[in-house]
């Protein structure tokens, strides 16, 4: 039998031939899809940019577009070959699945991300206590936060942390009341002491005229009435005006009107303010 060795070559030819344009028809296809997906990309970020959305915000909605619309590229240019896409689906669901119950924790840290970045307990740049940790925030990721400890030590937290814990955001109010308190003798007058606590505060800068300033008694000890020295000043100020109201108190209250123990023995932890981490 002889071989037709002419319409075997026209063959070869015909599916090279044929094999060769659904290459090229699938490169062109895939760098129309990449200039298409760049496109809706800009456009979707510069819309939010318009909106005044949070950069974190922006990087992570681009990044989710992006990544579902090049799948969907891959998957579109497999069909063009033939390839049953079901099929492919079906791996890809399958492959998430398994990778969704190996990294459990990492996708709850990224479903608590998605929140944050939605609800926005706090921003980045806030004093926050959070997650066990008071600090700066530096970074909102998807999966942690950077914090930045007033000791200046870069942490991270994972993001899940804070929806089991509460949050403190010390820069959400502009001003904050700082707390002292104040021991004095039984043998002093507290009314004197008070009177000349309020009028020294005056002296204290960056102490806010509204609210008022709250000296008063706060308790009592076998050493005499505990003074409570409660100034209000903006966050910014908020250690300065703490370290020189301890000050003023030691000042007002070590002249001889006020015997026996006139200085601060009891001191409550002060609280911690935004913007000033030291």
């Amino acid at each position: 039998m002889e071989v037709n060795w002419n319409a075997i070559g026209q063959l070869i030819q015909d599916r090279a031939t044929g094999v060769g344009l659904q290459i090229v028809g699938a490169l062109v296809l895939y760098m129309v899809g990449r200039w298409l997906i760049s496109l809706v990309v800009g456009a979707v970020q510069r819309v939010l940019r318009k909106q005044h959305i949070e950069p974190t915000v922006m990087r992570f909605a681009g990044n989710t577009l992006a990544v579902t619309l090049n799948v969907t590229l891959v998957v579109a240019i497999l069909g063009y070959f033939g390839v049953q896409t079901t099929t492919f689906a079906a791996l890809i669901a399958a492959a998430g699945l398994a990778i969704g119950t190996a990294w459990a924790g990492l996708l709850a840290n990224f479903a608590a991300g998605a929140f944050l970045l939605v609800l926005r307990p706090f921003k980045v740049g806030d004093f926050i206590s959070a997650g066990g940790i008071t600090g700066t925030v530096h970074e909102i990721g998807l999966f942690a936060t950077t914090f930045d400890t007033p000791d200046n030590v870069r942490t991270v937290i994972g993001n899940n942390k804070f929806f089991s814990d509460p949050i403190q955001n010390f820069a959400a109010n502009p001003y904050h009341r700082v707390e002292l308190t104040a021991q004095i003798s039984g043998a002093a007058d507290p009314k004197l002491a008070i009177e000349r606590l309020k009028t020294r505060r005056v002296a204290v800068a960056n102490v806010a005229e509204t609210p008022a300033p709250d000296v008063t008694i706060l308790t009592f000890t076998p050493f005499g009435p505990v003074l409570a020295v409660r100034p209000y000043c903006h966050n910014d100020h908020y250690w300065q005006v703490y370290f020189d109201s301890n000050l003023a108190i030691r000042e007002v209250l070590g002249d001889s009107a006020f015997p026996g123990p006139a200085y601060p023995l009891a001191m409550a932890e002060p609280r911690q303010m935004a913007a000033t981490q030291s």
